[in-house]
């Protein structure tokens, strides 16, 4: 699926999830996504496309990437993360971020949200002059036709309201739980209740 323009709010008709976030219910059983909250950047007809906004890579900070990509900042950036976007294409980052920032290649998701992916963004917020909030992902995660419909059927995942707060929140340890909180719901009842249907 092609991550493009969205020039109308399809989700809140359509039945589609772009712009939502995806929780993993606390009985999947796939290590890759066991409580993860994804940000769903696309979906449609054709797929959905979504980056993982709650695991830090831990060999990898916003400082060693800098490094590693020749961009000087004259900021302290020690503590900021790198998260681990997902299982595809991990040499390719993204930046979902705040619509205070725009240019020719950033693509807008909704009113709350946008991405750029490119080195632009990076040498930006090098500078503090990107967004005023932002997550660098590598890697995403893709669905092809259907297979996201099929795994919500399934109960593999909870659709919530993404809020700046939720996801833009720099303690990702929380950021789990705090997405079910977000609908009142404790998780460990929703494992009971769902998991013993």
């Amino acid at each position: 699926m092609k991550l493009e323009q969205n020039k109308t709010d399809k989700s809140k008709i359509d039945g589609y999830l772009t712009g939502k976030l995806l929780v993993a219910n606390p009985f999947l059983q796939d290590a890759n996504f066991a409580h993860s909250v994804i940000y769903v950047c696309g979906h449609d007809a054709q797929g959905a496309i979504g980056l993982i906004i709650n695991k830090p890579l831990v060999d990898l900070s916003v400082k060693g990437l800098f490094a590693q990509l020749g961009i000087e900042s004259p900021f302290e950036l020690e503590g900021a993360i790198v998260n681990y976007g997902g299982p595809s294409e991990m040499n390719r980052g993204f930046v979902l971020h705040s619509v205070d920032y725009k240019t020719d290649t950033t693509v807008a998701i909704d009113e709350h949200f946008s991405i750029t992916s490119t080195l632009e963004i990076l040498r930006a917020i090098a500078l503090e002059k990107g967004p005023d909030n932002f997550c660098i992902c590598l890697g995403y995660i893709g669905w092809g036709a259907g297979q996201l419909d099929q795994e919500i059927q399934e109960n593999g995942w909870i659709a919530v309201d993404a809020s700046s707060d939720l996801v833009f929140d720099p303690i990702l340890e929380t950021k789990w739980r705090d997405s079910f909180a977000a609908i009142g719901v404790d998780p460990s009842v929703l494992s009971f209740e769902i998991g013993h249907a």
